[in-house]
């Protein structure tokens, strides 16, 4: 017999119960830890370049004066279950490009929850950023971002990711299937903070 048959055949005998045959299956999605490369043909890309961020950036000018089709930022998702199927999850990557407008690091648009009291996990892969909340009264914090940090994103809590630094930002996610996502109301009231290069260090400013 040979060996790989006979790993087969062990594989088969560990998976009988009861009289009854289980097929072990082979894992349909894979992902790679170091990189955050979400590998399986089930992934779902989107990207947002900057001709897609009217009004996100402070300086809409300088903005406006940059290659409109520079990538910012690059997200691979994996939906297991169906958009708003209560009690799932969804799981996605996010990839922030290095970048500024201005003096204004590349960032995500941000958003709260549609379901808004549903919460969310990040945890950071490569690179270094910031992750900036803001609660439904404008409150914000700021927490860094970078490879191992692991972040909780409490319900009814807007949030973005900013790159500091001068690599890929990269970072995981996982939160509920029926979250839903509030774009509208930052594209209206935006985020009461900003993050900003001064000297070649990032400080958290008021948005004007």
């Amino acid at each position: 017999m040979k060996p790989e048959d006979k790993d087969k055949k062990e594989m088969a005998d560990q998976a009988r119960h009861d009289g009854a045959f289980y097929e072990i299956q082979k894992p349909e999605v894979f992902f790679d830890s170091t990189t955050g490369k979400l590998l399986s043909e089930q992934k779902v890309t989107s990207r947002k370049e900057l001709q897609h961020l009217a009004g996100v950036f402070a300086d809409e000018t300088k903005r406006l004066q940059l290659d409109q089709s520079r990538i910012v930022y690059e997200v691979e998702s994996y939906f297991p279950v169906a958009d708003g199927k209560k009690g799932g999850l969804f799981w996605g990557v996010t990839k922030i490009h290095p970048g500024k407008v201005g003096d204004e690091y590349f960032m995500t648009r941000g958003h709260f929850h549609a379901n808004a009291d549903t919460a969310e996990f990040y945890w950071g892969i490569t690179g270094e950023g910031v992750l900036i909340r803001m609660d439904k009264d404008g409150n914000s914090s700021a927490e860094q971002v970078r490879p191992h940090s692991l972040h909780y994103i409490a319900g009814c809590v807007a949030h973005r990711v900013v790159n500091t630094g001068n690599e890929p930002l990269v970072f995981g996610a996982c939160w509920l299937s029926d979250a839903g996502h509030d774009y509208e109301t930052i594209a209206q009231k935006g985020f009461s903070v900003r993050l900003l290069e001064k000297e070649g260090k990032p400080i958290i400013v008021k948005s004007e």
